[in-house]
């Protein structure tokens, strides 16, 4: 019998997850991670840890398996919070749920169940997982869920080989309201729980109030760009040398001075504001909501630009840095020189894109077919072959 530990979160689909193994068989251990102890900042009572251990613990109860609690706050403060405050702080919008998978629950958690004798680690991931022979090599592929409404396949863009191998996504063939049902039918005291909020483990925060415990309030000026902006013009360039001096052009980022456009308002930090951001500006009266199109931490300057067609949100293209560059499928990974046509997402819940990866021996470079919208410094790009998340990278 093979044992499989599942990361019991307090939540309908961990808790349903544990369920289904035991059915299949599985010898089921459930195991919560306690990664955060600051309640000062959740907003009230969304999802302070306490209730969700308590629930993992009588779903546990409920199902007949062995539960224990693991504190893994140490590592989650180093790992993800420390990591969230630096690129705030460097005006770069990091994704705390892909880190949080790679680091935490693919890691050290994984680290943990192996060494109680575990086979596999399990999670209420909604996404597949399949492998293929090649080679005489097993090799693991990383499907999206089958409910495409929750597909989360995105957030573990950035597993290897080595942690797929050992991974079970029980749900990842059903649709969400299937797992409600199945919860139901069990009388699991999750299966009418909300779906968790916000930031993985620490649950709903104010995100200004929790940078605001390291990132000091500064006020600065927001400063509305127009959409007749001259460099918004010059939109092809004909003359270039090389493919890569292309590439680079097509992924460039539009940069401003304060001379650009003209003071709408003042905020308490460009290290808050994110691009293509619509709330918290404060500046009403304008014919068109304000999105924010870039941030300048040195300067403390926000951006602004009227209504979500503006040009300076969107882009072609975007880099990865050749340390950044990540392949689940090693085996698929592109020399210098080399393309490929995928489908590709810059944040979770976007709909897949047609791109085209290019590799250079500076970098990678994804091509959009269309323009994208608020492509963010610091977000994880993502992309597939039909269903399959075949790779990933941080965008620069």
């Amino acid at each position: 019998m093979k044992s499989v530990v599942v990361g019991l979160s307090g939540g309908v689909d961990s808790s349903v997850s544990a369920y289904l193994l035991k059915e299949q068989g599985y010898e089921v251990i459930g195991l919560f991670m306690k990664n955060w102890h600051d309640d000062t900042v959740t907003i009230s009572d969304e999802c302070p840890w306490l209730d969700d251990s308590n629930d993992a613990m009588l779903v546990a109860e409920k199902l007949g398996i062995p539960f224990q609690t693991v504190d893994l706050s140490e590592e989650y403060k180093e790992r993800i919070v420390d990591y969230m405050f630096n690129e705030y702080k460097n005006g770069r919008t990091p994704n705390p749920d892909v880190l949080c998978n790679r680091e935490i629950k693919f890691d050290v958690f994984m680290k943990i169940a192996m060494s109680l004798g575990a086979d596999y680690v399990a999670t209420g991931h909604y996404c597949r997982k399949s492998s293929i022979e090649k080679d005489g090599e097993t090799i693991y592929q990383l499907l999206s869920g089958k409910d495409n409404n929750k597909d989360q396949s995105y957030f573990l863009c950035q597993l290897s080989q080595e942690q797929l191998s050992k991974t079970l996504f029980p749900i990842g063939e059903l649709q969400k309201s299937e797992v409600r049902k199945i919860a139901a039918e069990q009388d699991l005291v999750t299966a009418d729980k909300k779906d968790s909020q916000g930031l993985c483990f620490i649950g709903k925060v104010r995100l200004p109030d929790f940078l605001q415990q390291q990132l000091k309030p500064k006020e600065g000026d927001i400063v509305e760009i127009d959409s007749t902006l001259d460099q918004y013009a010059k939109d092809t360039k004909e003359d270039f040398n090389t493919t890569e001096e292309e590439l680079a052009y097509l992924s460039k980022k539009f940069t401003y001075n304060f001379e650009d456009g003209k003071v709408v308002g003042k905020h308490q930090g460009a290290h808050y504001f994110t691009k293509g951001q619509r709330k918290g500006l404060g500046v009403g009266g304008t014919p068109e909501p304000l999105f924010v199109i870039d941030t300048d931490v040195e300067e403390n300057i926000i951006y602004t630009g009227q209504g979500k067609q503006h040009p300076g949100l969107y882009r072609r293209g975007l880099f990865v840095s050749p340390h950044e560059i990540h392949w689940i499928r090693e085996d698929l990974k592109l020399d210098t020189g080399d393309t490929m046509n995928v489908m590709a997402r810059i944040r979770y819940r976007q709909t897949l894109e047609k791109a085209t990866l290019h590799q250079t021996e500076h970098g990678l470079y994804v091509i959009f077919d269309n323009p994208q919208s608020a492509i963010a410094e610091g977000q994880f790009v993502a992309w597939y072959q039909d269903e399959e998340l075949i790779g990933s990278g941080v965008i620069s």
